[in-house]
Order: C-alpha cells, then sequence, then structure tokens
C-alpha cells in the first residue's frame, strides 16, 4: 500500500510525471550499453591509443555541415568480415569484400587507407586486387598485394598479421600514384605528373572530374573491392577495414586521440547510474537505521552514534576523498565506499529527531503497553511513519553522489579504467579544448551530468506530497 500511494503521488505532479520520464530513459540506454558493451571497455577499448589509430583527431560531429555552406568530408570507418560474393575458379576461389559509400561532401577524403589482419593460408600466398569504382562508372586497380610467404622451416597453416594488422596508405601508395596517373591521362583525359600527385595526393583525382580547365568534386555512390585470391579450400580471411578520411565524425565528434565521444558519453550512464543509485541506497539505509536506533533506544547507544554524526559532519567530503585516492589508489569503489562513509550522519540527525516525536505517540504507547516487542514496534510502527522521507532523501543523495564522482574525475583522480562523464570533462580541460573551440567534448558531458541530477531533483519534487501530508490537503 505503501508503495501504490508513493507511485501515485510521485506520477500526480508534473514534476515528477517528467522526473519519471528521464529516468527511464537513463534506465533504457544503460541496459543498452550493459547489454552490448564489453565490462572491460575502458581498458581494452578507451584507454587503448591503437583502437582509436584509423579515427580523426578533434573532429566535430557529422551535422556541423548543416550550419555551414561547405560540406566537410566525413571521416568514415567501413568494416568488413563476410565477402560480398564468392568467385569458385578452377584452381582457386575469389573472396570479393565491397565496400560502398555515398560521397556527398564538397571537398574530397584527407585520405584512403586499408587494413588487412588474420590471413591463414596452407599452400600459395593469396593475392590481394583493390579496385576503385567511381559514381560514373569508371574505374581502376588501385593497388596490388601478395601476403608475404613461409620462411625457412615456418610449417603449414602459415597465418599472417594476427598480432600487428597490415595497414596500408593507398592515398600514399606509390604503386596507387602511378595507377592514378595512367587513370587520369587514358579516362578522364587529364595528363597529371606522377611527381605532382605525390605532393599534392591522389585523392582530388579520384573524388572529381574534369570540367572547364579543373576539377570538380563528383558527388555519388563509390564502391571499392577488395578480391582475395584463395588457392586452398581452408584458407581464410579474418577482417578487412576501409577508411575514407574526413574533418567530421559521428553524432559527438573525436578527442584529441580519436576516440569516439560519442561512444565514451554512452558508457557514463550506467556508470553515473551505478554511483548514484548504490551510494544512495547505501548511504540511506545506514543513515535510516543509525537515526532510529539512537533516537528510539537513547541513553549511550544515542550519545555514540550523535557524538560521531557530529565528527564526520565537520569534515569536509571533497578533500578527504583526495587524500584516500591517493592513499588506496584510483577506485570506483573506493570512492562509493568514501562517499557512503560520510553522508549517512545527516539523515541520521533528521532520522533522530523523527523517531523522538513518534515514539511518544499514543499508537505507539499503546504497542509497547500491549507487550510489542522492540524490534517490532520499530518495523511496524515507526519506520512506516518515517519510510516516504526516506525515499525521498535517498532520491536526493544520488545526485550528490554523481556530481562528486565527477568532481573527483574532473580533478584527475577518478578510476582510470571506467570512463566517466567527469573524466572526458577533465580530459578536454586538460588538453586545452575550451581554448581552441572544441565545444563538442565539453558541453555534451557535462549537460549529461546536470540532464542526471535534474532527473533525481525532479523525482524528489514530485515525491514532496507523499513526504509532506499538507501538501497533499493543500493540493
Amino acid at each position: 500500500m505503501l508503495r501504490r500511494s508513493v507511485v501515485k503521488e510521485l506520477l500526480k505532479t508534473g514534476s515528477g510525471r517528467v522526473g519519471s520520464i528521464f529516468f527511464l530513459v537513463l534506465i533504457g540506454i544503460s541496459i543498452y550499453v550493459v547489454a552490448t558493451y564489453p565490462l572491460d571497455f575502458g581498458v581494452r577499448s578507451w584507454r587503448n591509443p591503437a583502437v582509436w589509430a584509423d579515427y580523426p583527431k578533434a573532429a566535430p560531429p557529422v551535422w556541423t555541415n548543416l550550419l555551414s555552406n561547405l560540406r566537410s568530408a566525413e571521416h568514415q570507418v567501413l568494416d568488413k568480415s563476410q565477402p560480398t560474393q564468392i568467385l569458385m575458379g578452377e584452381t582457386s576461389r575469389t573472396n570479393v569484400y565491397e565496400f560502398r559509400t555515398n560521397f556527398l561532401s564538397d571537398e574530397p577524403p584527407t585520405l584512403i587507407s586499408f587494413t588487412l589482419a588474420g590471413v591463414t593460408f596452407y599452400e600459395r600466398s593469396p593475392l590481394l586486387n583493390i579496385r576503385f569504382i567511381r559514381p560514373d562508372q569508371n574505374q581502376l586497380l588501385l593497388y596490388s598485394f601478395v601476403v608475404p610467404g613461409p620462411t625457412a622451416g615456418e610449417q603449414a597453416p602459415i597465418k599472417r598479421y594476427y598480432e600487428t594488422p597490415l595497414r596500408v596508405a593507398l592515398s600514399n601508395e606509390r604503386s596507387a600514384i602511378s595507377a592514378v596517373a595512367d587513370f587520369s591521362r587514358s579516362s578522364l583525359g587529364v595528363d597529371v605528373d606522377t611527381a605532382q600527385l605525390t605532393r599534392e595526393g591522389i585523392l582530388k583525382i579520384l573524388f572529381s572530374s574534369p570540367e572547364a580547365g579543373h576539377f570538380r568534386i563528383l558527388k555519388g555512390v563509390y564502391a571499392v573491392q577488395v578480391a582475395v585470391e584463395l588457392y586452398d579450400s581452408r584458407d581464410s580471411v579474418g577482417s578487412l577495414r576501409l577508411v575514407l578520411g574526413g574533418s567530421t565524425f559521428g553524432v559527438l565528434g573525436t578527442d584529441s586521440i580519436g576516440r569516439d565521444l560519442a561512444v565514451g558519453i554512452l558508457f557514463g550512464f550506467p556508470v553515473a547510474l551505478f554511483i548514484g543509485l548504490v551510494t544512495s541506497t547505501l548511504t540511506t539505509l545506514v543513515g535510516a537505521f543509525a537515526g532510529i536506533v539512537s533516537g528510539y533506544f537513547g541513553g549511550k547507544t544515542d550519545t555514540l552514534i550523535q557524538r560521531v554524526s557530529d565528527i564526520l559532519n565537520n569534515i569536509p567530503l571533497l578533500p578527504i576523498l583526495i587524500f584516500l585516492a591517493f592513499i588506496f589508489g584510483q577506485n570506483l569503489f573506493v570512492i562509493i565506499f568514501v562517499l557512503i562513509a560520510f553522508s549517512w550522519p545527516g539523515l541520521t540527525v533528521i532520522m533522530r529527531s523523527m523517531v523522538l516525536q513518534i515514539k511518544s505517540e499514543q499508537f505507539v504507547e499503546a504497542a509497547r503497553v500491549l507487550g510489542a516487542s522492540r524490534m517490532k514496534i520499530v518495523v511496524q510502527h515507526i519506520f512506516p511513519q518515517t519510510a516516504p522521507y526516506v525515499l525521498a532523501q535517498m532520491i536526493f543523495l544520488a545526485p550528490a553522489a554523481i556530481l562528486a564522482e565527477a568532481a573527483l574525475s574532473f580533478l584527475g583522480l577518478g578510476d582510470p579504467s571506467i570512463p566517466t562523464w567527469g573524466q572526458i570533462l577533465e580530459s578536454g580541460f586538460r588538453s586545452g579544448a575550451v581554448y581552441v573551440g572544441f565545444w563538442w567534448w565539453i558541453i555534451p558531458p557535462g549537460l549529461l551530468i546536470i540532464f542526471t541530477a535534474m532527473t533525481f531533483v525532479l523525482i524528489a519534487l514530485g515525491l514532496e506530497p507523499a513526504v509532506n501530508p499538507r501538501l497533499r490537503r493543500l493540493r
């Protein structure tokens, strides 16, 4: 009944309804992240520069193109692990991997690179041919490559590019430059010197067409076909990646290392909720229990609990957090433990005063006269009277815990193995993002910290009528 009445009162108010919707959004995103991200995402991916080697550095979001007349090239990272088609020959089979992109930018890409990982073969070395196909149906063989064969004493199966994938910068490859020079002469009718292409790059030719003495960007669907010729039925290819470099990327851009900020910010949702809910729940349980024991039992127990509360209440939390982070290391659970240890006394003092008033009520005296035990009186008569207030305090404590962790991370003392919004803010300020105008690095995590804190505040405001019956009568 208590739970139903609290929920009913919460949903009666506008702030309660809005806060509930926001909270469901946070829960939904957090469930998605937990289900799709690896638990060691921070160490395996976020803190590993090799993962972000193919991504642009400090690139703004793609949607910023809507704010400019000139559409910048979008950075694209295209991965393939399964062939688009398989062509069978008499003595071999050819796995064809096709990468397609609808290119609509007003400038050519900044680079083209190709990455090959996990090749296994038994007899002859696989042959790779990379063909570039333009929207005007002109095409050229851009690059050919034979996987290195077995060394002396090496036995089949031969494995290549498992530990270190092969990465080829096609836009700077000498054979690709020669191929583009031949293509420009034969198909576009423009004689371009290879030395000029070496200096200026091949991308202007590949993504343009000659018009009135100059090159105009050719928009449309481009395709890159990678044909891998294999000579044994047991031969296999792990994965391929094609990177089209650009100056914009993704929904939230990248940082100075090239990390996709949208990926890191999404991971921050369950972390923020975990910190807020665990800290507020345990703090409330400890504080409420200590307050009820102090107020109901009195005597030396009351004195001891109140003195401990007074001492902890007068110790500043942030310096203690900083000190203990240095002593015990930057660990999320240490942070949560300290937040709990220094946050419960405030609730204990208030709960004690409430219990002192409630235990003098007639229904408590009647229960005592009828022989009810102390535990039964506390559980059945005292705690239900304080439960709405305890619930409201638990909601209020959640944003305080989230903000405390964000402040610690902003100071560079957060858990380095788990990316949080505070850490993203800290890395942005440390890298000078504010001063050079990388606003997409600072604003989203800051707004999400505010959004999460406001969600709990709105829910707490919606619970006020359940805590204070006078508000119900006034409404």
